[in-house]
């Protein structure tokens, strides 16, 4: 039996495995397939479509199908297709409508299976849409007939974003939904019981493996889930408190190699499953 066989290892992508500029270290893409050579199963779990996430899977190249939309789906590469994918109810429309209608200079995004539609920008969307890459696709919201598997609010200013994600939870179908922070700039609607431990947990299943035997990493609030439910759960250095404070173990900061770190502490023992 190899060194890491029966392992499964997840890692969030902005801010924990990417670096500021978007790239991934040649100590990280090393240390990757050092692990998965050692009979290791290595894959990442991000808010992003999998259409956001395609440069970065041809990077990494997992052995195993990723997590995306902050957990609402699991998506194999190879196949070109969804396993797995949660989809809103309608209520999440109103939603929609009611920060459309308070909230007018707040950039709103649906994400569907197949499509990301910039339904409003703002200068907070659009650098969303310069880092990742993606197409301009532009509708209005009303227009958009895909289910929709989350939505996205996006706003540079702290207050604006605050009292977005204030009138969100205070709405009459705010039960019908969840919602995550995903970044400073983002919160999103996600369908209910939806986080990115959901895709951890089905991963599991998946691959037939034990959920104590699983590693994640992350940084930010849409990680604690994943990281509390973990075998061995990380947060990076630059991590939120909140993700710090269920983690089992605090590594170092994301431009120090985190990836890289972590296995190397599990291959000399100093971290344990």
């Amino acid at each position: 039996m190899k060194k890491f066989s029966g392992m499964l290892f997840c890692t969030d992508l902005d801010g924990t495995l990417l670096l500021p500029d978007q790239t991934v270290s040649r100590e990280n893409l090393d240390a990757i397939e050092y692990f998965k050579r050692e009979g290791g199963a290595f894959t990442f779990v991000t808010g992003r479509m999998p259409m956001g996430a395609v440069r970065i899977y041809e990077t990494v190249d997992p052995n195993v199908p990723f997590g995306c939309i902050n957990g609402g789906g699991i998506y194999d590469h190879k196949k070109s297709e969804f396993l797995w994918m949660a989809s809103l109810p309608p209520e999440a429309m109103e939603l929609v409508k009611y920060i459309d209608r308070e909230m007018p200079d707040v950039g709103i995004q649906l994400n569907t299976a197949k499509h990301i539609y910039f339904n409003k920008d703002n200068s907070a969307m659009i650098h969303f849409r310069e880092v990742t890459g993606l197409p301009n696709i532009t509708c209005h919201f009303s227009e958009v007939r895909e289910p929709v598997a989350k939505v996205i609010f996006a706003d540079d200013d702290e207050e604006k974003l605050m009292r977005t994600a204030k009138l969100l939870r205070e709405h009459p179908f705010a039960d019908k939904v969840d919602f995550i922070r995903s970044e400073y700039t983002l919160y999103e609607i996600l369908p209910k019981g939806i986080s990115k431990a959901t895709a951890l947990h089905n991963l599991v299943k998946l691959l037939k493996l034990d959920l104590k035997r699983t590693i994640a990493i992350g940084d930010y609030d849409n990680d604690v889930a994943m990281i509390r439910d973990a075998g061995l759960g990380i947060a990076v250095e630059n991590a939120s408190d909140n993700a710090k404070a269920v983690a089992d173990h605090v590594t170092v900061n994301v431009k120090e190699h985190a990836i890289a770190r972590v296995v190397n502490d599990l291959d000399r023992g100093f971290l344990k499953i």
